[in-house]
């Protein structure tokens, strides 16, 4: 159990990490600010809350109930897996959410807009961290 809040732990902050450079590389790398069609925006809001909404719905249905039963039974290899399962598709649909703004970077928005998706997608993926499942 301990090595696998390690390695979960491990994988979230090397995520945290390419969020952080995704921005330097939309920056640095990404075309100028230019007129892009409103729609895009609303496209990608409009997905973004999906992913919001269902990161949420997972980690109610996988690793809440997971951990519950973890906290009793330890050695439950296949709830451990539904567990592990269930933080490391959090942490790729927050790692999502950060890359709408790299995309929408490299398709011309300017940075205020992108930055919203960066901050999203690094504050979703700081606050669930892996957390040993302990009896109440």
């Amino acid at each position: 159990m301990k090595g696998i809040v390690r390695m979960l732990r491990i994988v979230r902050w090397t995520m945290l990490g390419s969020i952080l450079l995704y921005a330097v590389i939309g920056e640095v790398i990404g075309t100028g600010a230019r007129a892009v069609d409103p729609s895009l925006s609303y496209g990608f809001s409009t997905a973004s809350v999906a992913i919001v909404g269902l990161i949420f719905v997972l980690r109610r249905t996988l690793v809440l109930p997971s951990s519950e039963a973890l906290a009793s039974h330890p050695d439950d290899a296949l709830t451990l897996r539904h567990w592990k399962s269930g933080y490391i598709a959090t942490y790729a649909l927050c790692e999502a959410l950060a890359l709408f703004g790299l995309i929408q970077r490299f398709m011309g928005f300017n940075l205020q807009q992108s930055l919203l998706y960066y901050l999203g997608g690094f504050v979703l993926l700081f606050f669930f961290r892996a957390r040993e499942p302990v009896s109440s």
